[in-house]
């Protein structure tokens, strides 16, 4: 199991908690940096999937500095509602929802996402972007989303993925495993974040392998969409 601190003897969820911690006045400039801006365009497509559900209630988990949360009020609902480990994104997050005149709509709270906090049934919609795989129990916490999740109701999960076809596989692996971890390093000066983040999309199963997952805790007419050459994929099921 990939943890951002070996030489700690902390779990993962503190590990990651505490990662996410450390990073947070820096993460935001480093995602859109890193990724050259194309992870809001990954999220406008997953905000995309939704539309025409029109779901009023959505549940964004791992929401660190609620990029995603405040994509999805384009959607207009009742309510979003935000959930993560990391005091220190959520902190960041709900001044950007302040910023966005978002507070009537966006709540943000600390939570943990293989122990909802919320009643069965709850929500319409339920999103991850880059969260599910810092899972310490990947099947518990999907289980969980399942769960909160009404009848009828969609989840989407954006996450990193592993491209297969040259060149873009050679170049990927060289940017995430010697660019991205010494520029992510350098700014935040936590090497261990983002000497973790290649390790840990290595290790997670993506494609039909993460389906099948998805299947085994009872969702519904799952599939894979690959963005950017396989770069990150979206993906989407039902309950």
């Amino acid at each position: 199991m990939a943890i951002p601190y070996e030489s700690s003897d902390k779990g993962k969820k503190e590990q990651v908690a505490e990662m996410f911690d450390n990073i947070a006045h820096r993460y935001d400039f480093l995602n859109h940096f890193l990724s050259v801006g194309i992870d809001k365009y990954w999220r406008w497509k997953a905000v995309k999937i939704l539309k025409k559900n029109s779901p009023n209630q959505i549940l964004d988990v791992a929401t660190g500095t609620a990029d995603f949360a405040i994509a999805l009020s384009k959607l207009k609902p009742q309510k979003i509602t935000g959930i993560d480990i990391s005091s220190g994104m959520l902190d960041i997050g709900k001044k950007k929802v302040l910023h966005n005149h978002l507070e009537h709509m966006i709540h943000l709270e600390l939570g943990d996402s293989e122990k909802l906090p919320f009643a069965d049934n709850s929500f319409d919609a339920v999103t991850v972007a880059f969260g599910v795989r810092n899972f310490e129990n990947l099947t518990q916490g999907l289980s969980e989303i399942f769960r909160v999740m009404s009848p009828g109701g969609k989840v989407v999960i954006l996450e990193f993925s592993k491209p297969t076809h040259f060149p873009i596989k050679q170049i990927y692996n060289f940017y995430f495993r010697k660019i991205l971890p010494f520029i992510g390093s350098f700014f935040s000066k936590d090497k261990s974040a983002y000497t973790y983040l290649p390790e840990s999309v290595n290790e997670f199963p993506h494609g039909n392998e993460f389906e099948k997952i998805l299947n085994n805790c009872h969702f519904i007419n799952t599939k894979t969409i690959n963005l950017t050459f396989g770069v990150s994929s979206l993906y989407v099921a039902e309950k």
